[in-house]
């Protein structure tokens, strides 16, 4: 069923009561884009080209990199265009945007989760990690990941669709999403509101319980490590994952679990903006920057494009 309420789509107003504010964004987020593009293909590169990353940690931090990279194309082109010129997006063009974004946004907090229990069991079964996290299982786990955020999109986008959406057509935030176009409709959004908070609970409390549930189990093993050496190398495989599980949730629950008073609203503004532009620019650096074999691969890699005279 298509809704004929707003044919001619709708507007994305985002900031502009700031015309100035925009300018600005528009070149935070393009500069973001880059980084994302430029950071996420240089992690997937590596992971494929050097043997030494051929492990169940690169294989899950390969589909992060890959995950970011589809969650930002499929938004900020048309953020782009919007915080430049028009803001106008179609009918059509907002629920694709809708469906891909809810879907990749729903992968992520199960591909975290599954990472989570990859280093749980780094940590705390280390003699065993090899039989526990096996090559077949790494594939069953991140297609479960895919396959959770398809459905759950494939669910919550249809009665998302069928809402009768104000004549106005105009949604106060950057992209199209479940709660600012649950504030669009002029009619009754109970079943939607009650639908999204089941949502949130499955796909962003328990995940985030079952990644704190992970970490405290982590916390207590590394404590148990008698050398500082050792703790320190065990804190070393967890801390680049753990800061990008804070910067991800925070922003998300500040998006999702708000309440509602105009000061909530226009702050989850800045946090939905972050979630979907910052947080997948951020994540390669952390994972660089932080993470001693990815910085070891790409010295590899680079004394092998330098010829034989740099060896």
């Amino acid at each position: 069923m298509v809704n004929q309420s707003s044919p001619a789509g709708f507007l994305l107003l985002g900031f502009s009561e700031h015309p100035g504010l925009e300018k600005i964004l528009f070149g935070i987020v393009l500069t973001s884009y880059f980084l994302t593009l430029v950071g996420n293909t240089f992690i997937i590169l590596l992971s494929v080209l050097d043997s030494r990353l051929h492990s169940p940690m690169y294989f899950f931090l390969s589909n992060l990199s890959f995950l970011d990279l589809c969650f930002t194309t499929s938004c900020v082109p048309q953020m782009l265009f919007n915080l430049w010129g028009p803001k106008t997006i179609s009918f059509l063009g907002c629920f694709v945007q809708l469906f891909i974004f809810m879907s990749l946004g729903t992968t992520e907090c199960i591909l975290l989760t599954v990472m989570a229990f990859d280093r749980y069991v780094a940590v705390c079964q280390p003699l065993r990690y090899a039989t526990i996290i096996h090559p077949r299982l790494c594939r069953q786990l991140a297609a479960m990941a895919w396959v959770t955020g398809l459905v759950q999109s494939v669910i919550q986008t249809p009665s998302t669709v069928r809402l009768p959406f104000c004549p106005h057509r105009q949604v106060d935030d950057f992209l199209c999403e479940v709660p600012a176009l649950i504030r669009l409709s002029c009619g009754d959004t109970t079943y939607n509101e009650i639908q999204m908070a089941v949502a949130s609970f499955f796909i962003l409390v328990v995940p985030l319980t079952l990644i704190l549930v992970s970490y405290g189990a982590i916390a207590r093993a590394v404590l148990r490590i008698n050398s500082a050496k050792g703790r320190r190398k065990a804190f070393g495989t967890c801390s680049s994952h753990l800061m990008v599980v804070i910067i991800f949730y925070s922003s998300v629950i500040a998006v999702y679990l708000q309440p509602k008073n105009p000061y909530a609203q226009e702050r989850a503004k800045f946090f939905g903006l972050f979630y979907a532009v910052g947080t997948p620019s951020l994540n390669p650096l952390i994972y660089t920057l932080r993470n001693k074999e990815v910085k070891r691969a790409l010295m590899r890699l680079l004394r092998k494009d330098g010829g034989p005279g740099d060896n």
